[in-house]
């Protein structure tokens, strides 16, 4: 664990910086920095789940918000925790104790991955790089995304270490934590296929580890089905509610369009741009030739990001986990000499620190 430390001790570093930064500039303009954390757009979703259960739905022209799109372990861990704390600490807070410990533990899983696959050095890197991402914020508020790439890392690593049932026993959980949270188990139960066809038929542990691995998620949507009345079709008509549907890539295709041809709010650019990279990042990715656990995880993820349609804007947040897709750049930082790797990652903590700010304070979109 003493290896791990630094890594995880440069990535805290840099997201409190950041904190810090958007912080001082919110009392500045008067606004307070825990409720931005703690309560913001999705956030507030989250803790009233978290405070009262499922059952809340706001219509609007042309959507109904209905709060069973949210994923129940992130809400249910912060209930569960609320009852441990002092009746004065809020739910907001307590939620930001889940995502900042979560962060934690997925910036050691991301760690041990990289490790393995390209030594210390790089795992450090990646790391940094991850902590450093433009929409990095998202990793320092109540949002759901810390919670998933700890459980995707870490299941990860435990594929590439043939530790077949913890894998699946992480891909419940992170199946349980978000909606892409099936991209763990379609990493899972590609692995594990392909073991069973190499002669590990007669291993128990593959079995149960490829039955189990898409319980979680499966589960959560098949009970939203029941609950609506629809069993199959129930969730994905409430995604439909929130304008986010699965038609592949031509709701952003026409975001792509507008954002050509009119001008429009940063964050939509900013989206753009990010998008465009990881699908550079992934090709490369792609010809690095990693393991098939890493590419079938990051391909899932990539997918849904540009195959759906809905809040454009949040797409650089759903691709957070995404966590493969800066293998490349840092093992060319590694091999960088020193001078070029310092200036690209000051270049990149500019970025991540002055637009995390503009994103939570100023801008006028949801993440």
């Amino acid at each position: 664990m003493l290896r791990i430390a630094p890594a995880v001790g440069l990535f805290a570093a840099a997201r409190l910086t950041g904190l810090l930064l958007m912080s001082a500039w919110a009392w500045h303009i008067g606004r307070r920095p825990r409720a931005i954390l703690g309560r913001a757009w999705d956030a507030d979703w989250y803790m009233l789940i978290a405070e009262h259960g499922y059952g809340r739905v706001l219509t609007w022209p042309g959507a109904v918000q209905n709060d069973l799109a949210f994923f129940p372990l992130y809400p249910g861990l912060v209930r569960g925790l609320s009852y441990a704390v002092p009746d004065r600490i809020t739910s907001g807070s307590v939620g930001l104790l889940v995502s900042w410990s979560a962060a934690l533990v997925a910036a050691a899983g991301i760690y041990a991955v990289g490790e393995r696959l390209h030594g210390r050095r790089t795992a450090t890197v990646l790391v940094l790089l991850w902590g450093l991402l433009p929409h990095s914020v998202v990793l320092t508020m109540a949002y759901t995304e810390p919670l998933l790439t700890a459980f995707a890392a870490w299941s990860l690593y435990a594929l590439l270490t043939r530790r077949w049932l913890w894998a699946a026993v992480l891909a419940v959980l992170a199946g349980l934590s978000r909606p892409n949270g099936i991209a763990v188990a379609a990493a899972v139960l590609c692995v594990v296929a392909y073991e069973l066809v190499r002669g590990g038929r007669g291993d128990p542990r593959l079995w149960a580890a490829a039955a189990l691995a898409p319980t979680g998620w499966c589960g959560y949507v098949l009970w939203v089905g029941f609950r609506t009345g629809d069993p199959l079709g129930g969730y994905f008509a409430v995604q439909r509610g929130w304008t986010s549907t699965f038609d592949f890539g031509a709701g952003a295709a026409r975001v792509v369009r507008d954002i050509a041809l009119r001008p429009v709010a940063l964050p939509l650019t900013m989206a753009l741009l990010i998008v465009l990279v990881s699908v550079v990042l992934f090709a490369l990715l792609v010809l690095a030739r990693p393991p098939a656990a890493l590419l079938v995880y990051t391909g899932v993820l990539v997918l849904i990001t540009i195959g759906g349609s809905g809040f454009f804007e949040s797409k650089p947040r759903f691709l957070l986990p995404a966590f493969p897709l800066l293998l490349p750049v840092a093992v060319a930082l590694t091999k960088a000499r020193p001078r070029a790797a310092i200036a690209v990652i000051a270049a990149l903590a500019g970025l991540s620190f002055g637009y995390g700010t503009y994103l939570l304070t100023l801008s006028p979109m949801a993440l």
